[in-house]
């Protein structure tokens, strides 16, 4: 039986990076209780405009990405139209609170 080549036989474990794995894309409830697809992001290049607040979120600020899942013309459109949130506006969206 041949051994795996991925890791080297004493090597050790290689430790789980938690600040990328809170990147990773997950389902959640956003505004008006829709279903959106939703990342945190570090953008160090570029500011945008938080749609819950309507305040600059600044480059290389910790934020939220969201798109919707159920756009009318599929995953390609909402991907499109993406907005990017600061961390509380979103939180406060998903509860109905803004936006």
């Amino acid at each position: 039986m041949r051994r795996s080549t991925k890791r080297p036989y004493a090597a050790g474990h290689v430790p789980l990076d938690m600040d990328r794995i809170g990147a990773m894309a997950r389902s959640e409830a956003g505004p008006g209780g829709g279903s959106f697809t939703v990342r945190q992001v570090r953008n160090d290049a570029k500011s945008y405009t938080c749609p819950g607040c309507n305040h600059t979120i600044a480059a290389g600020l910790t934020h939220v990405v969201a798109w919707s899942n159920e756009h009318l013309f599929g995953a390609d459109a909402a991907l499109a139209e993406r907005r990017h949130w600061h961390s509380g506006c979103w939180r406060a969206a998903g509860r109905g609170r803004v936006g």
